[in-house]
């Protein structure tokens, strides 16, 4: 291995709980003006008081979270991927959610159930369902990472 070719680590930042999206803004300001090798910032919904942080070393990422009021500092020891894959995978999949969709709920009172989404309320990332299996149809409000699509209502199309 040459020296040139550093791979890239993720580092546990702690924050103060509830100033996340707070202290990823502010790291992305930091990287572009100090010119950082940061690659990802990653702020994992349903996990208060951390923000991950995908850095070429750790002073990179120490540097990028350097000054920032609820920043609290950087994990001793890197985060291995496979520890935090999940938490991603679950964003990316609740980027796609639409009216009428079928879900299945994976956290909660209700999980394992399937419900139909009636609203979605992008900016507070929570959504509006009725159980499937419901008698009398309850509307349930749960954050988005609560749940997962099944299928899509118009599908047939």
């Amino acid at each position: 291995m040459t020296d040139d070719i550093q791979e890239a680590q993720i580092y546990a930042l702690r924050t103060t709980a509830n100033r996340e999206d707070q202290v990823v803004s502010f790291i992305s300001t930091n990287v572009k003006q100090k010119n950082l090798e940061v690659y990802a910032v990653v702020r994992p919904h349903g996990m208060r008081g951390y923000v991950f942080v995908e850095a070429a070393s750790k002073s990179d990422a120490e540097q990028a979270a350097y000054g920032i009021h609820y920043a609290r500092g950087i994990l001793p020891k890197p985060i291995e991927y496979s520890e935090i894959d999940h938490m991603i995978e679950q964003v990316a999949k609740d980027m796609n959610i639409k009216k009428n969709d079928i879900v299945e709920i994976i956290s909660g009172a209700f999980k394992r159930e399937n419900a139909k989404v009636i609203r979605i309320d992008k900016q507070k990332e929570e959504v509006v369902v009725e159980l499937v299996e419901s008698a009398v149809p309850i509307p349930i409000t749960l954050k988005m990472d609560a749940i997962k699509v099944v299928r899509r209502e118009n599908d047939e199309e």
